[in-house]
């Protein structure tokens, strides 16, 4: 099984959504939907035949993807552009472009397979071929797993699959043992991710939270999660008894990328958890809006994003907590909505 490397296979040939949204903004000016990671480009850029992905950007935008609850933390759809409302910094902005649609997804499950998870993989595996049956046809998925050493699950020639069988074989094919190098594992998701062509992507972090072998510090991830538009899922698996585990990293991952924590207290929950997962993806608002801030000062912009029902209930919003601004030495692109403060 090969281990992670900079030389990572390059993605088969899939179909993008970007004509949907060239269509539905209105605006003149063409924007790419894929969020911006300043000096951090991908090993290998995201093509389609004829150029049609290679979208040209000259305009500052800042794509968010929310999702809205009531107070029983239940999914809220059918809301409209009216209903929300975006500040950036306190400041109120306009909303440019609004849509609730099931879009495909990139999607990458990072499990953890270190010696601590061998009674509970039975359970992780069927939760996770849960989650892939509930997904978007047109998802393509990838699995990382690690314990001291990372790997990609699905073969070396091939980047995504849309097919559960394969993804069943991928989560299966590394034994139980070892030490925990999580945050190794999550520094390859993030770069693999990049490689897929769907706008929205996302991963999905099984663990118990603890690190013992990673080259990578937690101060490096988060900042490598600042430069991501991932949002990021994470599922705490640990015996109150774990000497590794982690909820805390867990949470901040999950809190300031627009995801969500869980911390099942028996495996059983698990099932359930991924189902909610494969829902909550499918149910996000897509907002974007031209900053009212125009300085290219490389500041770190808070994001609040608020909702009302029809109804007039407050509802509570689930988003990134902010974005880096572009600094003047950079070139003008979509702005990068992240999770983290530089």
């Amino acid at each position: 099984m090969p281990e992670h490397s900079l030389s990572a296979p390059r993605p088969q040939s899939f179909s993008s959504i970007a004509a949907l949204f060239l269509v539905a903004l209105p605006i003149a000016l063409p924007i790419a939907l894929s969020s911006w990671a300043p000096a951090q480009e991908p090993v290998a850029a995201p093509t389609r035949p004829g150029g049609e992905y290679a979208i040209k950007v000259n305009v500052d935008v800042v794509i968010l993807r929310a999702t809205a609850q009531d107070h029983k933390n239940i999914l809220v759809s059918g809301l409209n552009k009216e209903d929300f409302e975006v500040y950036e910094d306190g400041v109120l902005q306009t909303i440019k472009y609004f849509s609730h649609d099931d879009v495909p997804v990139t999607v990458g499950l990072v499990v953890d397979n270190s010696g601590s998870m061998k009674p509970k993989r039975h359970d992780v595996i069927a939760a996770a071929m849960v989650f892939a049956r509930s997904s978007n046809p047109q998802d393509q998925m990838f699995v990382v797993n690690f314990n001291e050493k990372v790997s990609f699950g699905l073969p070396a020639n091939t980047a995504f699959t849309d097919q559960p069988a394969q993804l069943q074989v991928s989560l299966s094919r590394v034994a139980a043992d070892g030490e925990t190098a999580l945050y190794d594992a999550v520094a390859v998701a993030l770069e693999h991710l990049k490689m897929g062509n769907r706008d929205k992507k996302v991963l999905i972090i099984v663990s118990d939270g603890g690190d013992n072998a990673s080259q990578h510090k937690l101060a490096e991830i988060t900042a490598l999660v600042a430069q991501s538009n991932a949002i990021i899922y994470t599922i705490g698996i640990f015996d109150n008894q774990d000497p590794d585990r982690n909820p805390g990293v867990l949470k901040r991952l999950a809190k300031e990328t627009g995801g969500e924590a869980f911390l099942p207290e028996s495996l059983s929950d698990v099932t359930p958890i991924c189902e909610r997962i494969a829902r909550d993806i499918r149910n996000q608002y897509t907002i974007a809006y031209n900053p009212t801030n125009k300085k290219r000062d490389g500041t770190y912009r808070v994001i609040q994003v608020k909702a009302n029902a029809p109804d007039h209930r407050r509802l509570t919003v689930r988003t990134r907590t902010g974005y880096v601004a572009p600094s003047s030495s950079q070139p003008a692109q979509a702005a990068k909505a992240t999770g983290d403060r530089p």
